[in-house]
């Protein structure tokens, strides 16, 4: 059964943050620059917390994992946004 994951991460070096994009790339949708939503299984999330564990510097960076619950019978998506309207965000993470 897959659960339904938040994931944020605040990342103080740019080349760890590449890193940390391009592994939750692979995992899920990208919502904005440091939040993606994952329908994960159990072993989904241990390998994607493994893969985090061995890139992130534990001291200054961090990841957030939300857990939403299953994913199945959740119905469709609805995010809702005040201010700027939400926009499917696909495009590579840029670094400036």
């Amino acid at each position: 059964m897959r659960s339904t994951y938040i994931v944020c991460y605040d990342i103080a070096d740019d080349k760890r943050l590449r890193k940390v994009f391009k592994i939750m790339k692979a995992y899920g949708d990208h919502l904005q620059y440091s939040v993606f939503e994952c329908q994960l299984s159990k072993s989904d999330l241990i390998q994607c917390r493994q893969r985090l564990t061995e890139i992130i510097n534990h001291a200054h960076d961090q990841v957030l994992f939300i857990d939403l619950g299953p994913s199945e019978g959740r119905g469709e998506r609805v995010i809702a946004a005040l201010g700027q309207a939400y926009q499917p965000f696909d495009s590579a993470c840029m670094i400036v």
